[in-house]
């Protein structure tokens, strides 16, 4: 077994999970890259890994399913690196209705977004014997009444409150934080101009950056006194009414 850490992050192909990996690369963690379908974006993310010379491994799973999630777990046993950090970023974000949402929209987001945290966060303290830190990846819609996205949101805040019970019944040896992006990646559920409306109500007035998101990880890598708490990096987003 190599003393060097392992570091799992789910949804990592793209976007800000990318970010969080080549974070963790960068600070010398070995990486094993989640993915569910972007399998080329995957494997171009793990070409970038490579290039910092930290070693990287890749697992495809659908972690809608308790049992996938069982099998990457079982991944991480077959690694010769410990388990130190989990980041939970894999999440769905359906639009819709609250008065005529789709069960099946309910519970796509609902079973990603914090029932696989949850087991994932069950699984990781298991193998994390000597210490370790989960971060779950919120969002400040947590604390917002998106009523376009009425599953993400109520999961997202159920995530926060998980993280606060996480951090208190895996203290003191596993650390469990969250962190609430704003607006930095647009989606392509938002036109270019409702996205430009949305960030110039902003106090900052700009999206944030995937390196600023980053670097709340990197905070709490090296920070080891802070637990059960939900770093916020939103531009000022939530002082709106």
């Amino acid at each position: 077994m190599s003393t060097q850490p392992l570091a799992l992050v789910t949804g990592a192909a793209h976007r800000l999970g990318k970010a969080f990996v080549l974070a963790l690369a960068r600070n010398g963690y070995a990486i094993l890259l989640h993915y569910r379908s972007a399998e080329l974006k995957a494997s171009k993310t793990a070409t970038e890994i490579r290039t910092l010379g930290v070693p990287v491994f890749l697992s495809q799973a659908d972690l809608t399913d308790p049992k996938k999630i069982i099998s990457l777990f079982a991944l991480v046993d077959k690694i010769p690196h410990p388990l130190k950090v989990l980041v939970n970023s894999a999440a769905a974000m359906p639009i819709g209705d609250p008065r005529n949402l789709p069960v099946r929209d309910w519970d796509s987001a609902l079973n990603l977004n914090l029932r696989a945290p949850f087991l994932c966060s069950q699984e990781a303290v298991k193998r994390m014997t000597d210490g370790g830190l989960i971060i779950n990846v919120s969002d400040v819609g947590a604390q917002k009444t998106w009523s376009r996205y009425p599953s993400y949101s109520v999961s997202k805040a159920g995530l926060e409150a998980l993280t606060k019970i996480l951090a208190r019944s895996f203290a003191p040896s596993v650390r469990v934080n969250a962190i609430a992006p704003g607006l930095v990646l647009q989606s392509d559920l938002v036109s270019p101009e409702e996205w430009d409306r949305l960030v110039s109500r902003l106090p900052l007035k700009r999206p944030g950056t995937e390196e600023e998101i980053a670097s709340a990880l990197e905070f709490l890598l090296k920070n080891e006194y802070v637990t059960g708490q939900t770093l916020v990096i939103d531009g000022g987003y939530s002082l709106l009414g």
